[in-house]
């Protein structure tokens, strides 16, 4: 029996450490989501914590501290096609730079010398998408990576303006900067804000604006001979109109040659020729006839031709049948003083005797020439010779009204208060 109970009490204390340590085990899991152990779940956190922080630093320093900023922005459209795309880098230096369009053609562009930054050779076109891919390192060599793609502007989108003169010509004193847009201009301070004019004379230059498609220059009284004159266009991305955006970015000189006026008295039927003051000569003319007067007021010649087709029916001279009152295929020594038709030319239909003493034609100024245009020694080869676009031609004592001063090159005509006057800027 003693042997009995003392086993039976081995056995009950056996159960009694296992019910403990089941106990403990109950308790502890119990234990992880109550108030009194807060703490050790804190430490736990904290510990995890610590873990992420330390990835996180690792990964830092597995990070390129170069920044890469890719203009336009990913997604633009309607970008401009002159200065928009650009890559630069700060903390770091490009390695390479990729522009292509949708369709893979390969863009050619520049690096900077100190490799912050890189630019398109040349202009990009109208209405495509581009791709550009960057790729730059900082000082521990470490790769950032940066991607874009864009869209310019489309054709029916943007405007352009159409100039005169050319770069590098040789005008006379009356050429003014004529800029015809392609499409109307709502916004003209802002695109005339786009534009400068300036002429190493030191004259001042003001913008006139003829209708919502026509902006010319000039200064208040002919340029200064022998000046150069610069016209500066930086359009690119100016709203001129509601979604319509200037494509331009263009810098244009041109010289002003010597002081060449020609006056017309067509009421004396002379022209006389002077040259920086001085006259170098006296041409007998025919101006327009008592039906068709010739305009008055300050023309500038905008055109020359050797040999011009000139038909009535082009210019509102018609007969009952419908056909030009004239056609005259092969008019010499041509040169443009209104758009509508008005021109200074040779004459070798007409006798050799209207020549300052009748005006016979249909609004021109008619200079005694041959047919062919061949003989120097004519005087409306003389004038054309000695003639360059941009020359003022006066016509005086006429019986019709003076030009308006939009029909042609002929802004002259307006004071220099009525000229300032439609300035927007």
């Amino acid at each position: 029996m003693e042997k009995r109970v003392i086993t039976d009490s081995k056995r009950r204390r056996g159960l009694m450490v296992t019910s403990a340590m089941l106990g403990g085990v109950l308790v502890l899991s119990g234990c992880s989501s109550s108030d009194g152990d807060k703490g050790g779940d804190k430490g736990a956190a904290e510990g995890s914590k610590g873990s992420q922080a330390q990835v996180d630093e690792a990964a830092a320093k597995e990070t390129s501290k170069a920044r890469i900023v890719i203009l336009p922005k990913n997604g633009t459209t309607n970008a401009g096609i002159n200065d928009d795309a650009k890559v630069t880098v700060t903390d770091g230096t490009l390695t390479t730079v990729t522009m292509t369009t949708a369709g893979g053609e390969a863009v050619k562009g520049t690096m900077a010398a100190d490799s912050k930054s890189w630019k398109p050779d040349a202009q990009l076109e109208r209405s495509t998408a581009y791709k550009i891919a960057a790729t730059a390192k900082d000082t521990a060599g470490l790769e950032a990576h940066e991607n874009s793609s864009f869209t310019t502007v489309s054709p029916a989108n943007s405007f352009i303006g159409n100039f005169t003169p050319e770069d590098g010509s040789t005008v006379g004193v009356g050429m003014p900067v004529s800029i015809n847009f392609n499409k109307a201009i709502t916004d003209k301070k802002a695109v005339q804000s786009g534009i400068t004019v300036k002429s190493s004379s030191g004259q001042e230059v003001v913008g006139h604006w003829f209708n919502g498609q026509r902006l010319d220059f000039r200064p208040d009284q002919y340029w200064q001979e022998g000046s150069t004159v610069t016209l500066t266009l930086n359009l690119d991305g100016v709203e001129g109109a509601e979604g319509v955006f200037g494509v331009q970015k263009k810098t244009v000189t041109f010289k002003i040659g010597r002081n060449q006026v020609s006056t017309v008295d067509a009421s004396a039927k002379t022209m006389t020729v002077t040259q920086d003051g001085k006259t170098v000569r006296t041409i007998p003319i025919s101006a327009g006839s008592a039906e068709n007067p010739t305009y008055n007021g300050q023309m500038v010649i905008s055109e020359k031709f050797t040999e011009t087709r000139m038909n009535g029916a082009t210019v509102g001279f018609t007969d009952d049948d419908g056909k030009g009152e004239y056609d005259i295929k092969d008019v010499p020594h041509a040169m443009r003083l209104s758009t509508s038709g008005t021109f200074i030319h040779g004459n070798y239909w007409g006798a050799d005797s209207i020549f300052g003493s009748a005006n016979t034609s249909h609004g021109c100024v008619g200079l005694n020439d041959v047919k062919g245009a061949g003989d120097p020694k004519q005087q409306a080869a003389w004038l054309f010779n000695n003639s360059i676009v941009g020359d003022v031609v006066i016509v005086k004592n006429s019986k019709d009204k003076t030009i308006q001063p939009d029909n042609g090159l002929n802004g002259w005509n307006l004071s220099w208060a009525q000229w300032k006057a439609n300035s927007a800027v």
